[in-house]
């Protein structure tokens, strides 16, 4: 006689268990889920700024977090996903640097200088931050346009200058007519040339652009350049 056979089926999994069962093994493991949150960002920064966004890998991105692609896709939903996280955070951390310089209680000359110079030291320092832009140039904004962050971080550089500007006019130190948006494009692209195109330059005209005395040099000189450029 055959002995019979009690087989429980399995219960069917629900929709959504396996992300709150990923979420929870994720908190087992680290206990601190926004500090590997925090550790994905910082390696696909590297990956990205490098590579750009074709080239970089996820794989290799978990490996180098000790990951895995799965958690990266819980936590950011694909690869454009983190891509945009880590431009958003980019951003953000040379806005969050500026809110802390104390512009408003300094002369409107000072506060400018002080502007101009911190702009040229952070992206002279940060070249990562610059290929990031620059590969999202390339992909002439794309991804920049899904995010939901991105302009509202963006808004307190401009509405820093207008004031520096507006009390400059005020003290009848800065010469009117000047847009702040164009001001900043024009710090901008002088301190965004310093890094992209350093190496290329240095190059072609046989010109130290990297070393410490070199750069003290150029960051004098742009100051100089805006300040000229906005007194009356």
């Amino acid at each position: 006689m055959e002995k019979s056979t009690n087989t429980k089926a399995s219960p069917r999994r629900r929709r959504g268990d396996s992300g709150r069962e990923l979420g929870r093994a994720e908190a087992g493991r680290t206990n601190d889920p926004e500090k590997t949150k925090r550790n994905i960002l910082d390696v696909a920064r590297e990956e990205f700024s490098s590579k750009g966004l074709s080239g970089a890998r996820i794989d290799e991105i978990a490996a180098r977090t000790q990951t895995s692609k799965r958690m990266i896709y819980y936590y950011f939903g694909s690869k454009e996903g983190l891509y945009i996280a880590v431009l958003e955070e980019a951003y953000r951390g040379i806005r969050g640097i500026e809110a802390q310089l104390d512009l408003e209680d300094l002369p409107p000359e000072e506060a400018l200088r002080r502007l101009v110079a911190f702009t040229f030291e952070y992206e002279s320092g940060n070249p990562d931050f610059i290929r990031l832009v620059m590969n999202e140039n390339i992909h002439q904004g794309e991804y920049l346009k899904q995010s939901k962050a991105i302009r509202g971080l963006n808004v307190p550089a401009i509405d820093a200058i207008r004031k520096i500007y507006e009390r400059g006019r005020a003290a009848k130190v800065f010469r009117p007519g000047l847009d702040p948006i164009d001001l900043h494009m024009s710090i901008s692209a002088l301190c965004f040339f310093n890094v992209a195109n350093r190496h290329t330059f240095s190059t072609i005209f046989d010109h130290d652009m990297s070393s410490p005395a070199a750069q003290r040099r150029r960051r004098d000189t742009v100051v100089e350049m805006i300040l000229r450029f906005v007194k009356a």
